[in-house]
């Protein structure tokens, strides 16, 4: 089986939250790429973030991403910019599953101020250990987001 791929990144209000759960990811044999910010920078901004993840999960299948920023809104609004990202809030550890079992959420994003690092750390296990249900509904739903999108992109 091959390994695991989680990319990962978060402004300076997610930094340590970032910091610890790569290491996490990383002792249960995770492949996790951090895609920045690589050091505690006060004054960095959560789009580039955001972004670098969201496009490195669209283009490489299989893979999953976690962003992080204060309260996690921000960083999801620029993943979800990218087409093909479904990223999703996750405030505990329902709400992480059942973004995988009904939306199929490829990207997981985690309030920095407003969880400790333990409870992240079962929210990120709950939300890689799910799998998409593949229920007619959600399918259904997804297929209409994709419409969408095409409209959007004028694919349609």
């Amino acid at each position: 089986m091959e390994k695991q791929t989680v990319y990962i990144g978060a402004d300076h209000a997610g930094w340590a939250l970032k910091e610890g759960i790569e290491e996490y990811l990383q002792q249960k044999n995770i492949k996790v790429v951090d895609m920045g910010n690589q050091d505690l920078v006060k004054d960095d901004d959560y789009p580039e973030f955001g972004y670098a993840v969201a496009k490195r999960v669209v283009t490489d299948e299989g893979s999953h991403g976690i962003v992080i920023c204060g309260n996690a809104q921000g960083i999801c609004i620029v993943a979800n910019k990218v087409r093909g990202a479904r990223a999703a809030t996750g405030f505990n550890e329902e709400v992480a599953q059942t973004s995988r079992t009904d939306d199929n959420a490829n990207i997981l994003c985690l309030p920095g101020r407003h969880i400790k690092i333990e409870d992240a750390k079962k929210i990120v296990d709950a939300w890689l250990l799910t799998e998409f249900s593949g229920a007619d509904r959600h399918i259904r739903r997804l297929n209409k987001v994709k419409d969408i999108e095409n409209q959007e992109y004028g694919d349609s």
